[in-house]
Order: structure tokens, then C-alpha cells, then sequence
């Protein structure tokens, strides 16, 4: 569990996403869902307030208010759509959707960033459409970033920003619902360590190398995020 959570706390900070597509499906082996997604959330948390200087340095508060009141939206409409579609058949259309971005982001880079005044409503909508729909609202929100923010630590930054307010909101969600229990903070605090040195090593190699490797490394952990999203739909 150390492992798990030390290596998600490395590819987080590196990024700016990807903490519980790497911890999640470790951590699962060894707890329930309820208590895998309530640590995972607080986990998130922590590693965003670690970072706090980083976001609150390279982000843009006024871009981030419509992705966050879209996504707020969208979560709703998710929840809502969710008994009506076929679950399966949504993830795929999502999984595909995300491979084909890849693949357009891959061999037409942007030159310049991306300014269409609609873009952060529409991104942050489908980002909550598919968190309230599927729980995982990260790739739109990857693709917003690396269309829009051609710097790695801007980019990097406004992922930050945007999974702290998410992971909040998710945190509080599960405390009102009463699955947040004292044996949660027990284990937050024993995964805590990994997650310190995780979030350390991880701010180390971007500041290292982020520049060469940071779209690379976001594009590949995109494309295998997009491909498990879909054989998840597919099984």
C-alpha cells in the first residue's frame, strides 16, 4: 500500500493528475471500496495542499470559476443521466473519445494556446458530467490543460487547482453521507509518509526535467487512462 501510494504521489506531482489511477486499483486489493475511495479522496487532498504554493504561484483564479461552476453543473447532469444509459456503452464513447484527442494532440501539437471563451464552460461541464456519471472526470480537464496551458508549470498548476477543489468536494461528500470515519484519518495518517516522499521526489523530476518530458509523460498516462476506460466499458 506504501508503494502504491508513494508511486501515485510521484506521477501527482510530476503531472498534476494521475494519483488515483495509479493508487486505486492497488489499494483495492487490500480494503473495501468505501474506505479505497474515502482515503483516496483525503490523500488527493493532502497532496493539493502540499502543493498549495505551486497553484496558488502559476494558477489563474478566473479561469479556474467556470470550469469549477460547469463541472459543479455537470456533476449533477451526470448523476441524473447515469440509470438512463447503459453504463458500459458510455465508457467506451468516453474511453475512445479520449484516444482520439491523444492521437490529435500527438500529431497536431498546439503552437500557440488554445483561447475560445467557450472552451472552459464546455471542458468543465464534461469533466462533471463524467464524475457524476462515472467518477472520473480527468481527462477532459488533461486535454483542457494541455491545449490551453502550453507551459508545463501553468499547465501543471491548473490540475492542481482544479483536482484540490474536486477532491474537497468529494471529501465533504462522503463525510455528509457518513462513509468518512475515524479508521479513515488512522489511515490517511499511517499512508501519509509514502505520500510526503512521493510528493517530493515527484516535485524533484519536474523541476529536473519537466520541460523535455512533462507533455510526454501527460500524454502517455492519457492514453492508457482512455484505453483502461474503455476496456473497463468493453468487460
Amino acid at each position: 500500500m506504501w508503494a502504491a501510494v508513494f508511486g501515485a504521489a510521484v506521477l501527482r506531482s510530476f503531472t498534476g493528475f494521475g494519483f488515483a489511477l495509479v493508487a486505486v486499483p492497488v489499494l483495492a486489493l487490500f480494503l473495501p471500496p468505501m474506505q479505497v475511495v474515502v482515503l483516496t479522496a483525503s490523500l488527493a487532498l493532502c497532496i493539493s495542499l502540499l502543493g498549495w504554493k505551486t497553484i496558488a504561484r502559476h494558477t489563474d483564479w478566473r479561469q479556474m470559476l467556470p470550469l469549477l461552476i460547469a463541472a459543479g453543473v455537470g456533476t449533477a447532469l451526470g448523476v441524473l443521466i447515469l440509470p438512463s444509459i447503459p453504463a458500459d456503452l458510455f465508457q467506451v464513447f468516453v474511453g475512445l473519445s479520449v484516444l482520439v484527442a491523444c492521437i490529435g494532440i500527438a500529431v497536431r501539437p498546439p503552437a500557440h494556446p488554445l483561447r475560445w471563451r467557450p472552451l472552459p464552460w464546455f471542458s468543465g461541464l464534461v469533466s462533471g458530467v463524467m464524475n457524476g456519471a462515472l467518477a472520473i472526470p480527468g481527462p477532459p480537464m488533461i486535454i483542457y490543460a494541455m491545449v490551453t496551458e502550453l507551459d508545463p508549470r501553468r499547465s501543471r498548476a491548473l490540475l492542481m487547482a482544479f483536482f484540490l477543489a474536486s477532491s474537497t468536494l468529494a471529501l465533504a461528500s462522503y463525510t455528509i453521507a457518513g462513509i468518512a470515519r475515524w479508521q479513515s484519518l488512522m489511515l490517511v495518517a499511517l499512508a501519509f509518509p509514502a505520500l510526503f516522499l512521493g510528493d517530493k521526489l515527484g516535485n524533484v523530476l519536474f523541476h529536473r526535467y519537466g520541460n523535455d518530458l512533462y507533455r510526454k509523460v501527460s500524454l502517455v498516462m492519457l492514453v492508457l487512462l482512455g484505453v483502461s476506460i474503455t476496456l473497463r466499458g468493453l468487460w
